[in-house]
């Protein structure tokens, strides 16, 4: 480098274009050369730029690293519009001052940011073959909306002090099949993603995001790759929504340099909507979120032996209310949830789910979700029979005020316990859901009763019995004697006192038998009562 150019002296050999570019940086103004093509000014397509809209990447390396002065009363700023940016721009170490903004502009060779300090970069609707800024440093927002990106780009490490967009990108996948790595990422604000397409992995191990993440809209493809979206220890502090997005937006009908960029919302009931889209693997495994996460809408389409792993999150509110999985597993072990809010239409088949240790204090059902389904629900994430799913559900039931449905739960629990026992316990345990459902309905202990009564009265009236003692004797009353036999510790004073033979002793012993067996179960079901108490 001359000294002329060390001093931020117009080097002579620039081209007509270049000169343009090196002016408009003093006054703080746009060079746009979009105008010099009448046609083709499309930078994603296929039509070459000529010479007459291009500039070498070395001379805005030196612009942005060694730039000259402002005009008088200006603030310098690189701002590009239909631009071709020939060879490879490397900033790699360096400190840029200057604002920068790129629209509409074309990359030759692949942007290297890695370990770069900035005020705020924005490069909108740009075509970029690799874009490396690993430990970028921003001050203010890292802007990305509508480019497409040939071979992925790397923020590992990166710290952005403001805002991270990276709305309607395409970003394809680089040689190891990422197309977004960026793990250990720090986003002071939000991170925006609405229509993002990345084709390859995307991962976010450890990031960290200041308020919201918002993928809606989002469509991540990586189904030959284990994950598709691979963001263990993901901390949000607010919300991350992996939801539809409302479509009465134009592509591109904002001519905005700043969010949202004419993009739309999460979509009300009716509203044509574009839902999140994950094919692949998904795994948010040990995240912290600090509002909720939201899967509103969302369409998940793994493969067979990929997963919706959201292993031991912690949040307040999980909006589980997407499309059901047609293949892949649901894993919810260990995630602490004060509020789920599903649909029975959104949870997969028997085997696809897991919630082994998934614990939550409030049910929020949307739509109409049946005791039922939700019993089918606890089945098909229990293949093996486990109590502690049937004795959260009856927990959270009861806190709610649905005693009847808790006891609903916990007598599914005792038959599906019941399945797993030998033989002889099993046929006890079939008798006592018959009498009185292992004393979760208690009322059919007072019906049996009361009809073995009647029977029993009905048997022995027929019948007057010799007395044990002649002279000391009640008078026989059939419906007391039958009570006697049948409840057993107390003493109506008549089971003593009368000698029964034959078929008639036989049917005494079965009422005492039958009398313990309803007192048994109704005690158990009273205890169970109690220790829930």
């Amino acid at each position: 480098m001359t000294d002329a150019q060390s001093e931020g002296v117009e080097p002579a050999d620039l081209t007509e274009p270049e000169r343009l570019m090196w002016r408009a940086f003093r006054t703080g103004g746009t060079c746009d050369l979009s105008a010099r093509a009448a046609v083709g000014d499309d930078p994603h397509g296929d039509r070459a730029w000529g010479p007459e809209r291009s500039v070498r990447a070395d001379v805005v390396a030196l612009l942005l690293l060694h730039g000259p002065p402002p005009e008088p009363g200006r603030v310098a700023s690189l701002k590009l519009r239909g631009v071709r940016v020939t060879g490879r721009l490397d900033l790699s170490g360096g400190t840029v001052e200057p604002y920068v903004e790129l629209r509409s502009c074309r990359f030759d060779g692949e942007v290297q940011l890695s370990e770069t300090r900035f005020g705020t970069l924005r490069l909108v609707d740009c075509a970029v073959p690799r874009l490396d800024a690993s430990r970028l440093h921003t001050e203010g927002d890292l802007h990305l909306p509508r480019c497409r990106v040939a071979r992925g780009i790397r923020l590992t490490d990166a710290q952005i002090g403001t805002d991270l967009l990276v709305s309607q990108a395409v970003v394809q996948g680089d040689g190891r099949g990422r197309a977004f790595a960026a793990d250990g990422l720090s986003v002071g604000q939000d991170f925006q993603g609405e229509l993002l397409e990345a084709y390859g992995e995307v991962s976010l191990r450890g990031a960290k995001v200041g308020v919201s993440m918002n993928l809606r809209g989002a469509r991540l493809a990586n189904p030959h790759g284990r994950w598709a979206l691979n963001a263990p220890q993901l901390t949000v502090e607010r919300t991350l929504y992996l939801t539809s997005i409302a479509l009465g937006w134009v592509p591109g009908g904002s001519d905005s340099s700043t969010p949202p960029y004419g993009l739309g919302h999460t979509p009300a009931r009716g509203q044509r909507s574009r839902p999140f889209e994950c094919r692949g693997g998904l795994r948010l495994d040990d995240g912290r979120f600090g509002d909720a996460v939201d899967f509103y809408g969302a369409r998940f389409a793994p493969e067979a032996g990929q997963e919706v792993s959201l292993r031991r999150i912690q949040t307040p509110e999980l909006r589980f209310v997407g499309e059901r999985p047609e293949r892949g597993r649901v894993v919810l072990s260990g995630a602490k949830v004060v509020k789920l809010v599903d649909a029975w239409t959104s949870w997969p088949g028997g085997g696809g789910v897991a919630i082994e240790g998934f614990a939550y204090e409030a049910l929020a059902p949307r739509g109409h979700f049946p005791l039922a389904r939700r019993l089918d629900w606890v089945a098909a994430a229990t293949p093996e029979y486990s109590p502690e799913p049937y004795e959260r559900l009856a927990a959270v039931l009861r806190a709610s005020g649905e005693d009847a449905d808790a006891r609903e739960v916990l007598l599914a629990k005792q038959r599906r316990r019941r399945a797993t026992l030998p033989p002889a316990v099993k046929a006890w345990g079939y008798l006592q859901d018959w009498t009185v459902a292992y004393g979760y309905r208690p009322g059919r202990a007072a019906l049996w009763m009361a009809l073995l009564w009647a029977a029993g009265t009905v048997l022995f009236a027929g019948h007057t019995p010799r007395a044990v003692k002649a002279d000391e004797h009640p008078e026989w009353n059939p419906a007391l004697y039958a009570l006697d036999l049948l409840l057993p510790v107390i003493d109506l004073g008549q089971e003593g006192h009368w000698r029964v033979a034959g078929a008639w002793q036989w049917g005494s012993a079965a009422m005492v038998l039958l009398g313990w067996i309803l007192a048994t179960t109704v005690a158990a079901g009273a205890s169970r009562l109690l220790r829930r108490g």
